[in-house]
């Protein structure tokens, strides 16, 4: 790694650790990633099939010459500079071009940056973050009433999840500023999430039955349980709040 190149990661992630996440400048594809045929090596796979998701409704696995054929298409993946998913998507996910095919994009981005951070050091704090991510979903899919950018966001919460561990491992290594007690702004923030099941329910029973008012709100407030049971620090809580206020601010 070139020196200039070292001292744009230390700048960027010193950025990140003071609140404000690393973006990069306007591109084009004059800066696309170049990584030697040495350097890409070291990220084959040796294995017949390599599982990248594994959940209780469903397994992705590719097949060596496919997974190998991704390592070289795509060194944005294992570049040490690492962007969130959303823009590296828009940047060099060209191949990757229909819905389906952006859903498996983040998963292979959660799997590589997995590999970086650290799959077993960091298993605690990735199942708490992505624990809250998915059950903000669900609470916004039951009170949308559905669609299918609910079930794309399944597969792409990973991905979110792992660039939030990212930042907290790097950020990490420093001194922590925040280290008060959030308990009142994350009985705020609960609230706020109790309050807009609230509203939406008074909407919902005017075309709802009751009882399914009823089952639908112990279904909403089990979601915000979990999301508030899993809010353990000023970490937590801001990235809690930056995934909802990023991927659902509906208005209608």
């Amino acid at each position: 790694m070139n020196k200039l190149k070292y001292l744009f990661i230390l700048l960027a992630l010193f950025v990140a650790c003071k609140g404000r996440t690393p973006q990069p400048a306007e591109t084009t594809d004059d800066t696309a990633i170049i990584i030697s045929d040495a350097d890409k090596s070291k990220f084959y796979t040796t294995q017949d099939t390599v599982v990248i998701f594994d959940s209780k409704y469903e397994s992705i696995k590719y097949c060596k010459e496919e997974f190998n054929a991704i390592v070289d298409d795509h060194p944005e993946f294992y570049d040490d500079l690492v962007y969130k998913p959303d823009w590296t998507y828009h940047t060099y996910g060209n191949d990757f071009g229909s819905e389906a095919g952006q859903d498996g994009y983040y998963v292979l981005y959660a799997y590589f940056l997995r590999q970086q951070n650290g799959v077993e050091k960091y298993a605690e704090q990735r199942q708490k973050l992505t624990e809250i991510y998915l059950n903000i979903n669900h609470l916004f899919q039951q009170i949308q009433g559905g669609g299918t950018y609910f079930g794309h966001q399944y597969y792409r919460i990973p991905a979110y999840a792992e660039y939030g561990i990212y930042e907290l491992a790097y950020c990490e290594h420093g001194e922590k500023s925040k280290t008060y007690d959030i308990g009142k702004q994350k009985d705020l923030y609960i609230q706020s999430l109790r309050q807009l099941i609230k509203d939406e329910n008074e909407v919902a029973a005017m075309h709802m039955p009751k009882e399914d008012i009823q089952e639908r709100n112990k279904e909403l407030q089990k979601a915000v349980d979990e999301v508030a049971k899993n809010i353990i620090d000023f970490f937590y809580l801001r990235k809690a709040q930056e995934f909802q206020y990023s991927y659902y601010g509906y208005f209608n």
